[in-house]
């Protein structure tokens, strides 16, 4: 019984001694990584391309305030449907109308005398956005559905985008790649070595819209209405790249 257990003993001293020694190798592996994952030519490279807007994206709506709910939903919702049919009739899709926020609020107002809040009436407002893919008529849009919205019409902000930005981000990303290349040359040039291949490739992709024109613009059905001018600018596609070149 005592040689067993002295051979049980040893075995255990064995394992642990040697899953001590695979630690140890385990760390020299990660410092060995470390180490290495210093050497070669690190460098980024930057790649843009202008690309000129398809889409002008509109966030609109319509605030309606009375003294009952029941009131302010029946404005807001006949004002509405004059604006959705003022967006179809200027060739809005219906699937590029999208909803966004409809809230109803109590309005209050605080009596002195009584020294109490109460409710004076109620606040509707519903919002969306509506895709515009012709570009040029972003402004007549603004002002059919200004027309159609009349007091009601709420208008917070236009911006603009690209339907398939794929094509400006390939030609980015080519002028990025070139660009870290030309960088890593240059450096294996100046410091006497050669350059070998790449051993990593990392990339980081930037879409830069202009900004968004922002405005709140209320309806008035006793004012003329002036045309809008809108100008869609570009839009900047930016492609960021990361190279580890061997070298020799």
């Amino acid at each position: 019984m005592k040689n067993s257990r002295w051979f049980v003993i040893c075995i255990v001293v064995i394992l642990t001694l040697g899953a001590v020694g695979c630690a140890n190798e385990g760390s020299h592996g990660v410092t060995y990584i470390g180490e290495h994952q210093q050497t070669g030519i690190w460098v980024t490279g930057q790649g843009e391309e202008m690309a000129v807007p398809d889409i002008a994206i509109l966030s609109l709506g319509i605030e309606a305030r009375a003294d009952t709910v029941s009131e302010a939903q029946e404005q807001a919702s006949e004002a509405m449907d004059r604006v959705m049919q003022a967006l179809k009739d200027n060739g809005v899709a219906e699937k590029d109308i999208q909803t966004q926020r409809f809230n109803i609020y109590p309005i209050t107002k605080w009596y002195k005398d009584e020294e109490e809040e109460k409710i004076i009436g109620y606040r509707i407002s519903n919002m969306m956005v509506a895709k515009i893919r012709e570009v040029e008529k972003a402004g007549a849009v603004i002002d059919a559905v200004t027309r159609a919205g009349g007091d009601y019409i709420r208008i917070q902000g236009i911006s603009f985008t690209v339907d398939d930005p794929t094509p400006y981000y390939e030609e980015a990303r080519s002028k990025a790649m070139k660009d870290a290349k030309n960088k890593a040359e240059q450096l294996a040039n100046l410091s006497g070595v050669k350059l070998g291949k790449p051993t990593y490739i990392s990339e980081g992709a930037l879409y830069s819209p202009p900004s968004n024109r922002e405005f709140y613009k209320s309806g008035d059905a006793a004012a003329p209405y002036p045309e809008t001018s809108i100008s869609p600018g570009e839009l900047k596609v930016t492609v960021n790249i990361q190279l580890i070149y061997t070298i020799g």
